[in-house]
């Protein structure tokens, strides 16, 4: 088949009704995380993927009820071919039913817009990864690569039962990966890695009419609060993330109007770069904080609850050029490149496995978690022509040999593929 004729071939397969259809039936499915209700979901999966053929995959349940689901077109008997990981999150963020124009869970399409939880991110993202690979089976194309779903869990959260499991378990082994999350089908090449903290500060209690006799933890907890909100963090900014961030989203202080606080919690969130690290990224803040002439210890707690690292993939990784030219072959132009103001499950597999990874899917960044969020159609479709076109002609990058490897080891993932 000539590059000319696969092009026409896949779009003349593409089926609008097959990408709507499923993104609606994923999208009325609740998922909703927290709680994190991913089972029935998971469920529905296994049916389409055995009518597909591909059997039922494999369930790996971390948490009671928190599944993900591993399935691919790799059998019993390793092919040998390289494998193109599609890794996609099930769960999405919660819903206030009140506040929508459009039910929620309906997938209801209105002027090209299919609308409902999770439509941009990422139940369209994953609908249209399947549906290109049913394009594929129905043009009987003979692959050069095996595609690969892990369809996963908990991303909204974090990721540690969902990716972050798969990864503990040694489950995840490919060449390459597409994470279809809503970029508005530009290329994703870095994101933004976060640090949630908290600061505790610590008063001395009095008397509310007598208030010179204590020490406020609330007015230290604000000129914390103050000085982080007003200082930039110095670091030169990066090509596609800017800068860095801080925003103190919860203060939390006081037991009544007559008492001087002897104590308050500040909740803040860190948007950080590639290079940051959870040591650096606390020092800064601690250095921030002793302009103010207070000592953490003394006058105030530190404490770490998330750190994710940032990511970003070289703009002229083989990868990169793959997909960026199924994409050109598809749409007669070349894609926009960008970078996420916040982190995805991609950076697992470019920090901790070496993995080149490419984030880049249908619906916009701007309504994912939003009110009346929705994926444009004709962004689902592009995506299914582009995803086809890849799975068509990838034949595997640079590969990383026995650096990629020693990376695995490092980390404690072995090396066995992930396929069942």
């Amino acid at each position: 088949m000539t590059p000319t004729s696969l092009v026409r071939d896949i779009r003349s397969a593409v089926d609008v009704d097959a990408v709507v259809t499923l993104t609606r039936d994923l999208v009325r499915i609740r998922s909703e995380n927290p709680p994190g209700r991913e089972t029935e979901v998971v469920a529905y999966l296994q049916g389409l993927f055995g009518e597909m053929g591909l059997g039922t995959g494999r369930v790996v349940e971390p948490a009671p009820g928190r599944q993900s689901l591993l399935v691919g077109t790799e059998q019993a008997t390793p092919s040998g071919k390289p494998v193109l990981l599609v890794n996609g999150h099930l769960d999405t963020v919660p819903v206030r039913p009140d506040a929508w124009h459009h039910d929620p869970f309906g997938g209801e399409v209105h002027d090209g817009r299919l609308y409902g939880r999770g439509s941009a991110d990422m139940k369209g993202g994953v609908a249209a990864a399947i549906t290109a690979l049913q394009v594929c089976r129905t043009l009987r194309l003979d692959l050069p690569c095996e595609v690969a779903f892990h369809l996963v869990a908990d991303e909204e959260l974090g990721g540690r039962q969902g990716t972050a499991a798969l990864l503990r378990a040694g489950l995840i082994r490919a060449d390459a990966c597409l994470d279809p999350e809503p970029t508005g089908l530009d290329l994703c090449l870095a994101e933004r890695g976060l640090m949630f903290a908290r600061v505790t500060t610590r008063g001395i209690p009095a008397h509310g009419s007598e208030p010179s006799k204590g020490r406020s933890a609330i007015i230290t907890a604000a000129a914390i609060a103050q000085v982080l909100h007003d200082n930039e963090f110095p670091q030169t900014p990066h090509p596609l993330l800017g800068t860095t961030t801080c925003n103190v989203g919860v203060i939390r202080g006081g037991s009544g109007p007559n008492v001087v606080p002897e104590e308050c919690e500040l909740q803040i969130d860190r948007r950080v770069l590639p290079g940051d690290t959870e040591r650096s990224v606390v020092q800064g803040i601690v250095d921030r904080i002793a302009s103010l002439d207070l000592s953490p210890g003394e006058d105030y707690d530190l404490e770490v609850d998330t750190f994710c690292e940032p990511s970003e993939i070289d703009a002229g990784h083989p990868f990169v050029d793959t997909v960026a030219a199924s994409f050109q072959a598809m749409t007669g132009r070349r894609p926009g490149t960008t970078g996420l103001p916040f982190t995805t499950d991609a950076r697992f597999m470019r920090n901790q496995l070496g993995i080149p990874a490419v984030v880049f899917g249908p619906g916009e960044l701007h309504v994912a978690h939003t009110v009346d969020e929705y994926v444009d159609v004709d962004s689902l479709v592009t995506a299914v022509a582009v995803y086809a076109h890849l799975f068509a002609g990838f034949t595997g990058t640079q590969r990383l040999g026995d650096e990629r490897e020693r990376s695995s080891l490092d980390n404690g993932v072995d090396g066995a593929r992930s396929m069942i």
